[in-house]
């Protein structure tokens, strides 16, 4: 007898473990370089609590704003080998993992307006470039709806049309093959530099422009040093959020859709937070007297022709896909 309920307390103590540790939250670092006060930062925040919430605590995100769980880069490498991290790249970056193709994003003047962005990535063609990315990359995009901004370019001089450009004008863009062919297209004098450099750079005249959002451009000062900015929006840039796919693929068909959804949702937040941060950051630049200037719709005709020798040309320097530029818009257009 005595036995038996050795046996039996045994049995309950072996369940109660087994319990325990089904009910252990899969945690994911999320790691960023935004800072706590930007809009990415705060709809992380809501990204959390939604997929903490929906998921009955079954997925638990540990968020590390700042670079604090490290760079980019060495974020990737980690996710690549199966560690539950999650960050944030854009399609410049994407491309670099096995499909060229996420370049598109990042080129001048792929879209006209936001809504064309919107029909092709909620399109078939997008969905399988994502599923080409986890199978030839290892990564898998979670969401790409978060507005990282309209790209415009604040110089020490004015600039209106692509002619000005050609005047020797010198504008630090991101460091990649891609930023920096695309400007060459266009006409500038393209210097790849890290964001940190630039003010000193443009106060001490090694550089003449640089091109980013405006609510990035203000809050780093640099209308300080610049005081024409050109609202010519060329490129309409999202953020992707993205994990390993061989982590991914540990999740239950359940957590990878709410982890998901949770995203778009967070998203929409996001991006009400830019509209907010952006109307800011404009009156902040007036306020401390730059000239902005808004395109004519002949001024952005120029700008859009001007960057149409650029797509021609990147099978050949970038190794899209023939007919890239086609596909995208037959989709964006319709």
């Amino acid at each position: 007898m005595k036995c038996r309920k050795l046996l039996a307390v045994f049995v309950l103590a072996a369940l109660a473990l087994c319990s325990v540790a089904e009910a252990a939250p899969v945690v994911i670092n999320v790691g960023y370089e935004n800072a706590v006060t930007e809009p990415a930062h705060l709809a992380v925040e809501q990204w959390k609590k939604l997929v903490e919430e929906k998921s009955g605590g079954s997925i638990e995100l540990k968020l590390f704003p700042n670079s604090t769980l490290g760079k980019k880069n060495d974020l990737i490498d980690q996710m690549l080998i199966g560690e539950n991290i999650i960050t944030v790249a854009d399609g410049a970056f994407l491309a670099e993992y096995g499909v060229k193709d996420f370049g598109f994003f990042y080129a001048p003047y792929a879209f006209e307006t936001w809504d064309q962005l919107w029909k092709v990535l909620a399109s078939g063609w997008y969905k399988d470039l994502c599923d080409k990315l986890a199978a030839a990359g290892g990564i898998r995009v979670l969401t790409s709806n978060w507005i990282y901004g309209a790209r415009d370019i604040l110089s020490i001089k004015p600039v209106h049309t692509p002619a000005d450009l050609k005047k020797g004008l010198k504008l630090r863009v991101s460091s990649n093959e891609l930023s920096i062919k695309s400007f060459e297209s266009l006409g500038s004098t393209p210097v790849g530099m890290d964001m940190g450099e630039v003010y000193q750079a443009m106060s001490g005249g090694t550089i003449d422009a640089v091109e980013n959002p405006i609510s990035s451009l203000y809050n780093r000062s640099f209308q300080e040093v610049a005081k024409y900015l050109v609202k010519n929006e060329h490129i309409l840039a999202t953020s992707m959020w993205i994990c390993g796919e061989s982590f991914f693929t540990t999740l239950t068909p359940e957590q990878q859709k709410i982890l998901m959804e949770c995203a778009d949702e967070a998203g929409l937040y996001n991006n009400k937070l830019y509209d907010e941060k952006t109307a800011e950051a404009e009156a902040g630049m007036l306020k401390a007297g730059v000239t902005i200037h808004e395109l004519t719709p002949e001024e952005k005709a120029e700008w859009v022709g001007a960057a149409q020798p650029f797509f021609k040309d990147a099978s050949k320097l970038l190794g899209w896909t023939e007919g890239l530029y086609d596909t995208v818009h037959e989709i964006a257009t319709k």
